[in-house]
């Protein structure tokens, strides 16, 4: 049975996993797919990312996509952890209405993630 410390400490390895993926948007694609690991899966509205390769790919076309003032316009409306899951809702409006973001995170490493964007 955990105990209030292993707990404790299991929200703070989250956070931190949490913070670091969304303070590597700033530092680029090879921070960003460090989150993961080669059995780390992606679920998107139109497919499933699997592995390194493939998540690399989906981040380094996103990253291309953004348009200037996306980034001053992201806003995080919640961000919750409960146990081993993240959420986040954000936006970046005029580009993003409304996303949301549900990460499971284990042993330091995203293991599996939604993702769903909402257009305007």
């Amino acid at each position: 049975m955990p105990t209030d410390t292993t707990t404790a400490k299991k929200v703070a390895d989250i956070h931190q996993v949490f913070d670091h993926h969304l303070q590597s948007f700033a530092l680029g694609l090879d921070a960003l797919v460090s989150d993961y690991s080669d059995q780390s899966v992606i679920q998107l509205p139109d497919r499933t990312l699997r592995g390194l390769s493939e998540i690399r790919q989906f981040f380094s076309d996103f990253l291309a996509s953004i348009k200037p003032g996306f980034w001053e316009a992201f806003h995080v409306q919640r961000q919750v952890i409960e146990g081993d899951i993240a959420y986040l809702v954000w936006d970046a409006k005029p580009f993003v209405a409304l996303a949301t973001d549900t990460l499971y995170v284990r042993d330091g490493k995203i293991v599996a993630q939604t993702f769903t964007p909402f257009s305007q």
